[in-house]
């Protein structure tokens, strides 16, 4: 293993990949706001391009960290500007105490870019110890179930109708997928919402897993109530962001719960260990919903799991990515991998995210070299870049 690795430099390469078949929402005109995940909407033979970020942390041992996320927004990079002269001269295996440090130095910022250095951390763990992340976070599953989670419905070409959501729906059960998430009209009437449920219910319920996920879109309580009634009619397996309280409500979802039957999953917005035990000790969720980017990390996804474990809950990563993978390998407390259109990060050799990726059992394998275990394209990201901060 040689000498500790000491970070000696921090890079972060802010660049733009063009999405195929897909397009911002016209109804929001918040592209620029959303960043990275703006609702998308499937049209054939169209792209647009969305902005990306990609960090290296380099060391003294010549190992290298790197992580690229589909999640990676530009408050991050921003974020990560206040604090990255700090780790230098740091150890890179001190990921605890690094983690520890940023969470009380960034309070005020949110904690925002912790989590997208803490992966690149353990990548470069994987490669100094020679083991892929799953292995050093004690984990031993392969296979991977994934559900599929389509884009939102929208005017034109793509996912529009209530069938066209039903059709999708049963090819990607005859295509392996064991579940099915619905993200619906983002300004439609309720009746809109409930008829995708329906339609969807009626074509394929009782054959795969089904989820709702309103992002927060449904106006108010009431309306939330229906589509959760809804839901409860067709046994959907969680109800996801239900209404426009911005996904933050402990009280608001505790009420809920109280009416409908549907598992509800929250705290994709909700930020950190501590602020997502408080939600569960509310009883204000079912599954328990963590992001590596936004919640520090592998180490915060980590403490997170580990303390839900300790409820007798389970908790559902947001998004996908190797990294993703390595988690949910060394999870019980899980159930699905969350695979979309548009998911794909730049790499080289086999490693892919999408419709196509899973095999016919609906599964995707985790990679097994040192690291994250795959070579991130790194020739695509600087051929696309739009800016750069270095720090050493």
């Amino acid at each position: 293993m040689g000498s500790k690795p000491i970070i000696s430099g921090i890079e972060v390469i802010r660049y733009e990949v063009e999405v195929e078949d897909m397009d911002v929402d016209p109804a929001l005109e918040l592209h620029e706001i959303f960043g990275v995940f703006s609702p998308y909407l499937y049209k054939s033979g169209d792209a647009f391009k969305r902005r990306a970020h990609a960090i290296r942390v380099h060391t003294s041992a010549g190992v290298t960290g790197e992580y690229i996320s589909i999640g990676f927004a530009g408050t991050d990079a921003a974020a990560i500007e206040r604090f990255a002269p700090s780790l230098i001269g740091r150890n890179a295996l001190h990921r605890d105490d690094i983690y520890n440090d940023l969470k009380q130095a960034m309070r005020q910022q949110a904690r925002m870019g912790i989590g997208v250095v803490d992966i690149a951390l353990w990548d470069l763990a994987g490669k100094y110890y020679d083991a892929p992340v799953y292995e050093l976070l004690g984990g031993s599953q392969k296979k991977l179930p994934c559900y599929a989670t389509t884009p939102f419905a929208g005017t034109g070409r793509g996912i529009d109708s209530p069938k066209d959501y039903a059709d999708l729906a049963e090819q990607l059960l005859e295509r392996g997928f064991p579940g099915y998430k619905i993200h619906p009209r983002t300004k439609g009437h309720v009746n809109d919402q409930i008829a995708i449920v329906e339609a969807v219910g009626e074509r394929v319920g009782g054959r795969m897993d089904l989820m709702m996920d309103a992002s927060c879109w449904v106006t108010n309580f009431g309306d939330a109530v229906k589509l959760g009634w809804a839901c409860d009619k067709y046994d959907f397996f969680w109800y996801e962001d239900p209404f426009m309280d911005g996904g933050v409500s402990a009280h608001a979802h505790r009420k809920l719960r109280q009416i409908i039957k549907t598992p509800l999953l929250q705290l994709e917005h909700v930020r950190g260990l501590e602020s997502h035990m408080d939600f569960i000790e509310g009883e204000a969720t079912d599954f328990v919903r963590a992001d590596p980017d936004y919640d520090g990390g592998i180490t915060g996804v980590m403490k997170i799991a580990h303390a839900a474990e300790g409820f007798g809950l389970d908790v559902e990563l947001h998004a996908a990515g190797p990294e993703r993978r390595h988690i949910m390998a060394a999870m019980r407390n899980t159930n699905y991998y969350e695979m979309g259109m548009g998911m794909n990060i730049p790499v080289k050799g086999e490693y892919r995210d999408g419709y196509d990726a899973v095999d016919e059992n609906g599964c995707v394998d985790v990679p097994e070299g040192a690291g994250m275990g795959v070579e991130y394209d790194w020739d695509f990201v600087e051929a696309h870049e739009t800016g750069r901060a270095v720090y050493e």
